[in-house]
């Protein structure tokens, strides 16, 4: 690290580049504490950052607790992904009233500044950005809402009781794709190293006060991401996992998975990457207004998959084995790269608490025959 790209500062320095950020231009969205959860919402000031909370999750449970100091970063992750700003839940696409034309949405000319992002999730965008800028067609709205974003990415040091980043690549150090990176460091004086990785990153840290970090600064920062290494909640053996998934889509293992899940679709809502969409038409009464939205829609769904004469995957079985083989198989097919990118979210937000890391590993033991 070139220390002309870094620097220490305190933690009200914070404020200053929400304040700086906001002053450019930028809309500031970051982690908050709404309704007993860290949420994605619009930061007004750095004070709006949950200080001094953590989360402590495992399959089908989540909540919050005091940490007993005043860490800004000192969680996980909750149940919103930064999918919801770049991908939102429901899109309008255009409006049309009785002879005239119709008119195409428009999107907030703000450029989005994501503020507290996480290594997993940088990787999650990176996924979504093959989906839908990076193929043979680009998603006019996504290309709007993704160009000009500045990320303000943190590196993690308290991870979830289901993550396992560490064991898909994508965390829990943040390497690339970022203009600012945050170390917090904890260790009696409370500090953050603040790394550079653009040009627009590096403009913005030489506006902010602070010192040159010392090789105390950058032991504490090094040794901080690795003990979050050491204390994932959860691992997985990705070892062939390709052609252990497309090698069992007759297993056992989906019955069973099958007889617990409610089909309600949380996984694939809190999902980082899930891309699914429906698109909706809607006429007023009069007949003389009508739009058309795009909505989330999930492969979980009876109708996802219908056409006529019904649906290719009318049992729950079918969804769940689609949904987890597209994660961890075909979706490499697709796109280069796994679907998945070890955030937990699926785990900890299932009611029924099923653990993909545990259903995966049920998959390559070997299939019971009776008698």
């Amino acid at each position: 690290m070139s220390e002309e790209r870094a620097t220490v500062v305190a933690p009200a320095v914070l404020e200053t580049i929400v304040a700086r950020l906001r002053d450019d231009g930028y809309r500031v969205v970051g982690p908050t504490v709404e309704n007993g959860a860290i949420v994605y919402a619009d930061l007004e000031s750095a004070a709006d950052l949950p200080i001094g909370w953590r989360d402590v999750q495992d399959a089908g449970s989540y909540r919050l607790e005091r940490r007993g100091d005043d860490a800004r970063f000192g969680f996980a992750v909750g149940p919103h992904s930064w999918k919801r700003y770049l991908f939102p839940p429901r899109v309008q696409l255009w409006t049309a009233r009785r002879d005239q034309e119709v008119a195409e949405a428009t999107v907030d000319d703000a450029p989005l500044a994501f503020f507290g992002i996480r290594a997993c999730e940088l990787h999650a965008i990176e996924i979504q950005d093959r989906v839908f800028i990076r193929g043979r067609f680009t998603d006019r709205d996504y290309a709007a809402r993704r160009e000009g974003a500045f990320f303000v990415a943190v590196n993690c040091f308290e991870p979830g009781g289901t993550c396992f980043c560490a064991s898909m690549g994508t965390g829990p150090a943040v390497e690339s794709g970022f203009d600012l990176a945050l170390t917090e460091l904890l260790d009696g004086d409370h500090r953050f190293l603040v790394e550079a990785g653009t040009d627009r990153g590096l403009e913005l840290l030489r506006r902010l006060p602070g010192r040159e970090p010392t090789a105390t600064d950058l032991a504490a920062a090094r040794t901080s991401v690795e003990d979050a290494r050491d204390r994932m909640g959860r691992r997985l053996d990705t070892t062939d996992l390709r052609d252990v998934l497309l090698g069992s889509l007759e297993h056992p293992r989906w019955d069973d998975v099958a007889a617990r899940c409610l089909g309600c679709a949380n996984c694939t809502l809190v999902c980082p990457t899930c891309f699914c969409s429906a698109v909706e038409d809607t006429t007023d009464l009069t007949g003389e207004e009508a739009e058309r939205v795009r909505v989330w829609d999930t492969c979980f769904a009876l109708d996802h998959s219908y056409i006529h004469g019904g649906s290719i995957r009318p049992s729950a079985r079918s969804r769940y084995r689609q949904w987890l083989t597209h994660k961890f198989a075909t979706w490499v097919d697709q796109f280069g790269t796994d679907g998945c990118v070890g955030c937990g979210r699926c785990i900890t937000w299932c009611p029924v608490g099923i653990d993909v890391t545990e259903e995966l590993q049920a998959l390559r033991e070997p299939e019971q025959v009776d008698g």
